[in-house]
């Protein structure tokens, strides 16, 4: 199985953000450095609007989240409610 993953610039808002994509995607694992926090996770991450807005306890735009993006690994599948990525073969 193929690995996805996605890696943010350290801030306080991507700390909710990187909290949301741990709990949806219980096998994904967090490599965090000084400047930045990546999550790997085999085969597919999802990213969800509703555990976002959660964590950092108002409306969240998945568009936000491209603010803070460095790279990512991974075909996307994104609508208003969540954020997919995953090879597709």
């Amino acid at each position: 199985m193929s690995t996805v993953f996605i890696a943010f610039q350290r801030t306080d808002e991507v700390r909710a953000i990187v909290e949301a994509i741990m709990q949806d995607n219980p096998g994904a694992q967090l490599d965090e450095q000084p400047g930045m926090v990546k999550v790997n996770a085999a085969g597919r991450l999802v990213v969800k609007r509703a555990t976002v807005e959660e964590k950092l306890g108002r409306d969240f735009d998945l568009q936000e989240m491209h603010v803070h993006l460095i790279t990512l690994s991974g075909n996307i599948d994104e609508d208003d409610d969540q954020f997919v990525l995953a090879w597709k073969h």
